[in-house]
């Protein structure tokens, strides 16, 4: 038995795998949520990944290309198919797509484990993870690879949700809290809400812990104003902006693939190509996670992260594209 689990991070930077993933199941896993099992369309090969990363995922529908960021729920310890766990969004161009017309059989492109928001990452004695919604899936992905590790990190399971309809893998949960005295597990059900005073009753040694959170943004902002100073605090979305930006500006060019598209002075790199349709690997959008670090070929940018880029990249001309702005034509090494 180990005092942490102790993976090895998958590599950042590329990625580990680009290849087709065949459904093998679906499960239902809460009222508007379920998961897909997905194993390798060759059958060949076993694919590594860290708890809590996630894959870049490119569907064809109706004939165009259309790219979506799914967790991996599953441990990476388990042997057998990936999961990943989706919530139903209604009016969602995806979600309702998955859960009505993607079944076994059915295959995708996948290109990953892409991210950093992983108790891999991250080894501590001591872990809470808090989520709401479909933020639950890093979470179950990390307990699940804490467990099936044996380990004697302490962990504390949060998750809100409207109804105990909508709460995912709540009997495993149980079963595992059951076998596992170092884990417990918290449901909030509306009107039952997380607040400052109710994180502290349930977790009074909260500033000892790596905190760890997942879900819609309303969700994660609040959690973030109920912690103390200096907490050791990691969070994941899929929220990069992609709305249009103004025209102009300078020209940002990715050496290994060729493309170019326009940056506006004052906006974000990653927000930028995301509005001229290229897709780059993201997770947080916050300068957090590091998982959009780039190296910078040529020119120069302004950047104000929050602690995802390390002194020795940071040296080495890496950039994190979320938090970047251009000062001049770029090259980048993307």
């Amino acid at each position: 038995m180990t005092d942490t689990l102790a993976l090895a991070p998958a590599p950042q930077s590329g990625p580990v795998f680009d290849l087709d993933l065949r459904c093998a199941d679906v499960l239902d896993t809460a009222r508007d949520m379920r998961t897909f099992l997905l194993e390798p369309a060759d059958g060949q090969r076993e694919l590594a990944y860290s708890p809590g990363q996630y894959l870049d995922l490119a569907f064809d529908l109706d004939g165009e290309e259309v790219h979506r960021c799914y967790t991996l729920s599953s441990s990476p310890l388990r042997p057998g198919p990936l999961a990943i766990t989706v919530r139903r969004v209604p009016g969602g161009r995806v979600s309702p797509w998955l859960h009505d017309r993607f079944g076994p059989g059915a295959t995708v492109r996948a290109r990953g484990p892409l991210g950093r928001f992983s108790t891999a990452d991250h080894p501590a004695p001591a872990y809470l993870f808090l989520s709401g919604g479909a933020g639950a899936t890093p979470m179950i992905s990390m307990t699940r690879a804490l467990f099936d590790a044996g380990s004697a990190a302490d962990a504390v399971f949060v998750h809100s949700a409207r109804g105990p309809e909508h709460i995912p893998f709540r009997r495993e949960l149980e079963l595992m809290a059951a076998a596992a005295p170092a884990l417990r597990v918290h449901h909030l059900c509306e009107p039952e809400l997380l607040t400052a005073e109710a994180l502290a009753d349930l977790v009074p040694d909260l500033p000892a812990r790596e905190i760890f959170c997942c879900g819609p943004a309303g969700y994660m902002a609040a959690v973030r104003a109920m912690l103390p100073a200096g907490a050791r605090y990691h969070q994941e979305s899929f929220t990069v902006e992609a709305e249009p930006v103004a025209a102009g500006g300078f020209a940002v060019r990715l050496a290994r693939s060729g493309v170019d598209f326009p940056c506006p002075p004052g906006t974000p790199l990653l927000r930028a190509a995301a509005a001229a349709g290229v897709t780059l690997p993201s997770s947080c959008g916050e300068g957090l996670c590091g998982t959009c670090v780039t190296p910078l070929v040529q020119g120069s940018v302004e950047m104000h992260h929050n602690g995802g880029l390390g002194p020795r990249d940071e040296a080495a001309g890496r950039i994190l594209l979320c938090c970047s702005t251009p000062l001049e034509d770029l090259v980048l090494d993307a």
